[in-house]
């Protein structure tokens, strides 16, 4: 069985994290969740996703706060981890190496461990300083992905757009999400 890590930080884009939990729900799959005190006033602001719709997919839920949790630590044994969505100030933390949340301090053992990091970011534009994170970020070990969906697939829903992104990053950890027609694949 495959063991992930997903963390959700305050970035705009939480339903994102939603989906890919119900596909990782799906699958052999055991999700160690850590939702950042920032993420749950995303939450609240833009509605449309509960904290226990989350926690409800999950095989194991973690407090932010919680620096002595298992996935703290290099020794508990992972297949990676993902943060999506990925906030600014989370993406800072993981390129200098800042662990003072349990979300950047299990990205920083993931890195120092040379487990797959995959940080999935919402925000646009980009400005000088995010930029410059996201190649330290990507220089240190991690895969730096945009939540940008394609549009190949002919999506009919937002669903369908937010699942183009759950399979690309599922990908990353070569999970497949199904549900989903691939560039040259039938029509």
């Amino acid at each position: 069985m495959k063991r992930l890590v997903i963390g959700v930080s305050g970035g705009s884009g939480i339903p994102y994290a939603l989906d890919i939990l119900r596909s990782l729900h799906g699958l052999d799959v055991e999700t160690h969740l850590v939702v950042t005190s920032g993420a749950k006033r995303v939450m609240t602001a833009e509605g449309g996703v509960r904290l226990d719709e989350l926690t409800t997919l999950a095989s194991v839920i973690h407090e932010d706060r919680d620096l002595g949790a298992s996935i703290a630590s290099g020794s508990f044994r992972t297949d990676g981890m993902l943060i999506v969505p990925c906030s600014a100030g989370t993406l800072a933390k993981v390129a200098h190496g800042m662990a003072d949340n349990l979300v950047s301090r299990a990205a920083h053992v993931t890195l120092k461990e040379r487990r797959r990091l995959v940080l999935v970011l919402r925000e646009d534009p980009v400005p000088r300083p995010m930029l410059v994170n996201m190649l330290a970020a990507h220089d240190a070990g991690a895969t730096v992905m945009s939540a940008s969906p394609g549009f190949y697939h002919a999506p009919r829903s937002v669903d369908e757009l937010l699942h183009f992104v759950t399979v690309r990053v599922l990908d990353q950890f070569g999970l497949e999400a199904g549900g989903f027609r691939r560039w040259g694949e039938g029509g």
